[in-house]
């Protein structure tokens, strides 16, 4: 049936309606039939159009096709022996046959849908709702008001439209009417309106079903209105209803929304007990909801469940699973599941790229977060400040310069974000770490005529900076500065004091003590001591363990590796040993020594240069008592130094510890297919030892002379 555009209700009618004059019977009127003219012997068939009222749920298909498609044949149409009771065959040669199309199904349902539509752009007033809907005269039946009410888009002009057929219509199935029009509200998202209309229905008589409440749900959970849906799931056995698994699964995803994780995973346990179907949308909740409580292996799980049950993925189930990869600081399965992603067929979406850019800026995946960026700019797609700021903080712990100065023009000319204290204060920590004085500088000058004042984050930066640059008197100016506002230094500030004094000559500490005395006295007692030399080797340990106790966890290494530096610095290689050892015992270093049969190990990844070569004096020493008491060695010895050079600086530990080596005659030879490893035999380490030992022997003597 052509499909036309009216310019007015009264004109659609004046079109359409005689072409259903010819109905006699309420039968004739629902002959739910389809014409199919694909039978080759021009057997014409037709078949009932199915259609969903409310969301995909069982009961309520069913609930509506049950009501609009009891039907009877026609004269001239049989039933087809080979098809079910619902595909019924036309005879091509009949005089009839183009009239029986004409009053098919399909064409009463197209002029009901487009009354609809006439009523959906009408103006919102009963007397002309009624006007459009009288021109249906006697011939209207209750599926007609069922048809038009399901087209509707309207709340105001749909319940217009319901009382019309309550005041003309004698209803068998009122509570379906209800139905149809709280679908109307669900699909404005209009809460509130769904809930005045149950409570009209409720006034009426009319007792709601499991559809009704459905409709309620689904309308909360469109709305954005989780505790809501749950609200409404928990009043269906106060009305007589009693949930189905297609209510519970849908509530699964309502619960974890609505913060009860408890009750989802509960639900989401029977699921699985009695193999309910999951759709996308509350797996995609499931694994927000791991992600939530910090199980991401939780999340993984949830998602081989999905694949298990030949459910597919879709793009938000991606982006949830994405973003708690991210947060999980797993950027290799981030890697992993885009590529299925792409693999299966989906575009990457604008919320795919943010989760890509927050997984591998916040894992420091410089490479791979930089092409995820440049991918947007490309694609035209939006930056905001926070994804932004996520790239230049992993450019300056990555000492990524030239990528930071780009990302920040591109942020300056993007027209749609301007820099926020995070942006200035990242900035600032990219030129500081890396001695740039005068960009650092001119970036805090913008930062204060953008309106932002210095934090401690910034302060804490330009402090490294100057230290950096051999800018003693700017250190301290700056350390005024901090106190002249009012901030109070926290241990990461008093951390990068540290570090400064490790880069400081030894005549100018004296300035930079000054600093940390008004920063933490208990920091500035312990290293007056290490410098005075008058606290002995108990009590050195002693006042380490309390300071070190004292401090957050996130600082602790940082403030050994620096107090370890500061001792090697000023040849006091005992006291580094000491401080060493304290740490090793307290838990801060880790693992630094490994025994296996096979291989005795050094590790230093996480070390300072100071502090491993510090590390390396003990070992050997360790090794030359092995040796004393005659312990085996294994075939093979190593070191590992881990590989790359440092962050912001030219040279990596590797290359340091390569030119030390030498200097020591130590066997030590850098692993051509192992980054980061010095290795040496059994064989050659035991001499090598031997030989030192009678070394150090040969000097105690002649020392003695």
């Amino acid at each position: 049936m052509d499909c036309h555009v009216f310019s007015s209700p009264s004109a659609l009618l004046s079109l359409k309606f005689d072409s259903f004059k010819s109905f006699r019977s309420l039968k004739q009127l629902n002959y739910t039939l389809k014409c199919d003219n694909t039978n080759l012997n021009s057997r014409t068939s037709l078949r009932v159009s199915q259609f969903s009222v409310q969301e995909p749920t069982s009961e309520e298909t069913h609930d509506f096709n049950s009501f609009t498609s009891s039907i009877s044949p026609l004269p001239d149409v049989e039933t087809a022996s080979s098809s079910s009771s619902k595909n019924v065959w036309i005879n091509p040669r009949s005089a009839r046959a183009s009239q029986l199309r004409l009053n098919s199904y399909d064409a009463r349902y197209a002029f009901l849908s487009e009354l609809a539509e006439s009523l959906n752009s009408c103006p919102p007033l009963e007397q002309e709702v009624f006007r459009i809907l009288s021109g249906l005269g006697d011939m209207m039946v209750e599926q007609d008001a069922v048809i038009i009410l399901n087209n509707m888009s309207s709340t105001v002009t749909a319940t217009l439209a319901l009382k019309y057929f309550q005041q003309k219509l004698k209803l068998t199935k009122e509570v379906i009417l209800y139905n149809v029009t709280l679908k109307v509200f669900k699909k404005n998202k209009d809460l509130t309106g769904a809930e005045n209309l149950f409570d009209e229905m409720l006034k009426r008589g009319v007792k709601p079903d499991k559809v009704t409440f459905s409709t309620i749900i689904s309308c909360a959970r469109v709305s954005s209105l989780p505790e809501k849906a749950v609200e409404w799931f928990e009043k269906m056995p106060t009305h007589g209803c009693e949930p189905d698994d297609v209510n519970y699964t849908v509530m699964i995803d309502a619960y974890g929304r609505a913060g009860n994780i408890e009750m989802a995973l509960k639900l989401y346990d029977r699921a699985r007990a009695e193999k309910w179907r999951i759709d996308a949308v509350t797996f995609s909740t499931l694994i927000k909801i791991y992600g939530m409580s910090l199980n991401f292996d939780g999340c993984l799980n949830v998602y081989e469940e999905m694949k298990a049950l030949n459910i597919k993925p879709n793009v938000v189930v991606y982006n949830t699973l994405l973003d708690a990869m991210g947060r999980a600081k797993r950027p290799w399965q981030a890697k992993t599941i885009y590529k299925e992603m792409t693999t299966n067929g989906f575009e990457p979406s604008w919320a795919t790229h943010a989760a890509l850019i927050r997984a591998y800026g916040k894992a420091r995946y410089g490479e791979d977060a930089l092409t995820i960026y440049r991918q947007m700019r490309k694609k035209g797609m939006e930056m905001n400040v926070t994804l932004y700021n996520t790239l230049l903080s992993m450019c300056a712990d990555l000492g990524l310069v030239e990528e930071a100065t780009e990302i920040f023009e591109d942020m300056n000319e993007s027209g749609s974000c301007k820099p926020d204290t995070w942006t200035f204060s990242s900035m600032i920590t990219v030129y500081s770490c890396c001695g740039k004085v005068l960009q650092a500088e001119a970036m805090l000058n913008l930062m204060k005529e953008s309106g932002f004042n210095p934090n401690i984050f910034v302060l804490t930066s330009l402090i490294q900076c100057y230290g950096k640059a051999n800018l003693t008197d700017d250190v301290v100016r700056m350390f005024d500065l901090t106190m002249e506002l009012g901030i109070t230094p926290d241990d990461r500030f008093c951390s990068c004091l540290l570090n400064v004094m490790t880069q400081t000559p030894k005549e100018e500490l004296g300035r930079l003590i000054g600093c940390v005395e008004k920063a933490n006295t208990k920091l500035s007692n312990f290293v007056n001591g290490v410098l005075l030399g008058t606290a002995d080797s108990e009590v050195l340990k002693k006042e380490a363990k309390e300071l070190l106790g004292s401090i957050s966890n996130v600082v602790k290494k940082a403030y050994c590796n620096c107090l370890i530096d500061l001792c090697v610095n000023l040849d006091m290689l005992e006291k580094a040993c000491e401080l060493l050892e304290v740490a090793m015992g307290m838990g801060i270093y880790n693992d630094l020594q490994m025994k296996t049969s096979t291989q005795w190990s050094l590790h230093l990844k996480s070390l300072s240069l100071g502090a491993a070569l510090t590390a390396l004096h003990i070992w050997m020493n360790d090794l030359s008592r092995a040796l004393e008491k005659g312990e085996e060695f294994p075939p093979m010895l190593g070191i590992n130094t881990g590989h790359g050079k440092h962050k912001y600086s030219d040279k990596g530990l590797a290359s340091v510890f390569e030119t030390h080596l030498k200097e020591l005659d130590a066997p030590f030879h850098e692993a051509t297919d192992k980054v980061g490893w010095f290795l040496t035999t059994k064989v050659a380490a035991v001499s090598w030892l031997e030989s030192r030992r009678a070394a150090e022997a040969l000097e105690a003597v002649v020392a003695a002379k």
